[in-house]
């Protein structure tokens, strides 16, 4: 197992190259010239040609593309001096380089941020888990009840609402019509300073994001578990006098969780990538609504930053997936 992690881990690496790659020359063979924003946010959008062409020299927007991306990989292990305009700032490593907007490198900002998404992600994936796999557990050894197909089709029903909508209608009706206590002062709130308030401020995100996340991992749970409970071996576990709890959580529901690790793996990485609409709507500080700023304000650093951090988490999440399967399936071996 541990020679299959290594290489994972060096082909992570080398996909999260290509796609900084990618990124950076997306940007450097824009449409628009990449030192653009910057110069109409120093000039006060009155960028002239001999002006935009000072920002670009300052930024090495005007040497070769491998010269300046060479540059920027170096950066990310050792530091570099970005110069923006006249002014030079230092950019300690990992240097992603330096903000736009802010002037404060992108790394600085990217710390502070973490620790909200990180606790929308850690909140929203045990609601999916918590109310998802035994709600679908509990349907299909009830398949085909009138219980069973209710369930189906209201978790149906709700998924096909869009999840901006959803989460902006528990928004509106949690604190600005009904002022539900507790839920209506969204926001992060680090958890070091007051507990208690970072748990409520996190609340109605967390049960949002649960309640939304949970009809699919219902579904998924459902059906691995009628599959799962088909199988030859559950019949010779009750033909053994073996409990209908052992039989069902032991042997069904270990084979069942193969597959929902999967969806989980993508899903969780997801969340730690930055939950745009989440932490939009709720008012929380995090990846996904600083990229979302990011991109109104073409502050093209953090834009590429934030998709390098996302490719970087869903690479991680995956191979911990592959890894948690050998566990979960004495079947799969990893070599």
């Amino acid at each position: 197992m541990f020679a299959y992690v290594v290489k994972r881990l060096l082909a992570g690496v080398v996909v999260v190259a290509l796609v900084s790659m990618a990124i950076f020359l997306l940007f450097w063979y824009g449409p628009s010239s990449p030192a653009q924003p910057i110069c109409d946010r120093e000039t006060n959008n009155r960028c002239s040609p001999a002006r935009l062409a000072t920002f670009e020299h300052s930024l090495g927007y005007d040497n070769p593309v491998y010269e300046e991306y060479g540059k920027f990989a170096k950066g990310v292990f050792v530091g570099r001096t970005i110069k923006i305009g006249p002014t030079a700032y230092d950019c300690p490593a990992p240097c992603l380089g330096y903000s736009y907007r802010t002037k404060v490198p992108v790394w600085t900002e990217m710390k502070g941020r973490l620790p909200a998404t990180f606790s929308v992600a850690i909140g929203g994936a045990f609601l999916y888990l918590a109310f998802g796999v035994p709600i679908g557990v509990a349907a299909a050894r009830r398949r085909g009840s009138v219980s069973d197909k209710a369930l189906v089709s209201s978790f149906l029903f709700l998924s096909s609402i869009p999840y901006y909508l959803f989460a902006l209608l528990a928004w509106l009706y949690c604190t600005v019509i009904f002022e539900v206590p507790g839920l209506s002062n969204p926001g992060y709130h680090p958890i070091t300073e007051n507990p208690a308030k970072w748990f409520s401020g996190m609340l109605l995100a967390w049960i949002a994001l649960g309640i939304y996340g949970c009809t699919q991992y219902t579904r998924y749970s459902r059906g691995a578990m009628v599959e799962a409970l088909s199988e030859d071996y559950i019949r010779t576990a009750k033909a053994k006098g073996l409990p209908p709890r052992t039989v069902v959580y032991k042997h069904g529901l270990r084979a069942a969780l193969v597959p929902i690790v999967t969806i989980f793996g993508i899903d969780f990485g997801t969340l730690l990538a930055g939950t745009i609409f989440t932490e939009r709507i709720f008012d929380i500080q995090g990846i996904g609504f600083w990229s979302l700023q990011a991109v109104g304000a073409r502050d093209l650093p953090v834009v590429s930053a934030t998709a390098l951090f996302s490719a970087a988490v869903l690479i991680m999440s995956n191979i911990l997936v592959d890894v948690i399967y050998s566990i979960l399936d004495p079947r799969v071996r990893l070599s």
